[in-house]
């Protein structure tokens, strides 16, 4: 009985979080990626990309085959993708012809609460911090001067969407991006930002999770492609 109660409470829990933090991260990632303000549909917001392959992307608050129905039947645009927060083979038989799920563009929305760790640099490496419109980006450069790992947020009243986290690949294993991450949540916390909220990919995932990251929702990428 108790464990019943238990998971009923999580599942109300989750019910209410999940839109709220799936909004938070795709506002943050128009303020991160600089395209126009999102714009409110019913099942979620509408987000004008602009770039090949994605010319726009439905963002959808909920995973219910209703939502799901309705968004892709108001697209006519070939590469209009849908980010649904519920799994691939879940969201897949509620598509109409013409929409594919791609399973390698799907990924995860992870959250965490933010803490200070004041990271020591990583020897052989310089950071470098700096913010413009909004956005804070944090780089690490080698002793040549080459950029080794990087990654970018954007603070949002109580939360920071972290964006765009990439360590080159001569300068993996070296710890570089959690240094990045940790940076990157000090600068958060130093603008008054406690709750940390990111989209990640599969390997991303291992490493958010090393660093405290929880899995709020998977994230199913769907697309126009009649």
């Amino acid at each position: 009985m108790g464990s019943t109660r238990e998971a009923e409470e999580r599942r109300l829990r989750e019910d209410s979080v999940v839109p709220e933090l799936v909004r938070t991260w795709a506002v943050g990632w128009t303020v991160s990626r600089s395209t126009p303000p999102p714009v409110e549909r019913p099942w979620g917001l509408y987000l004008d990309v602009g770039v090949a392959g994605q010319v726009g992307r439905h963002v959808l608050s909920y995973a219910t085959e209703p939502v799901v129905r309705a968004a892709a039947a108001s697209v006519s645009v070939p590469d209009t993708w849908l980010k649904v927060p519920g799994e691939a083979e879940d969201v897949e038989p509620w598509l109409p012809e013409g929409w594919v799920v791609d399973k390698e563009e799907s990924g995860h929305l992870m959250s965490v609460g933010l803490r200070a760790t004041a990271p020591a640099v990583p020897d052989g490496y310089r950071v470098s911090v700096r913010t413009r419109d909004g956005v804070t980006f944090v780089c690490l450069h080698d002793r040549a001067g080459a950029l080794a790992a990087r990654g970018q947020m954007a603070v949002l009243g109580e939360a920071a969407v972290v964006d765009r986290v990439v360590t080159e690949e001569a300068h993996r294993r070296r710890g570089l991006g959690s240094h990045v991450m940790r940076v990157l949540a000090d600068e958060a916390l130093a603008r008054g930002a406690g709750l940390g909220v990111l989209g990640a990919t599969d390997d991303g995932r291992a490493l958010y999770e090393v660093l405290g990251w929880k899995l709020s929702a998977p994230l199913a990428a769907c697309i126009y492609r009649p």
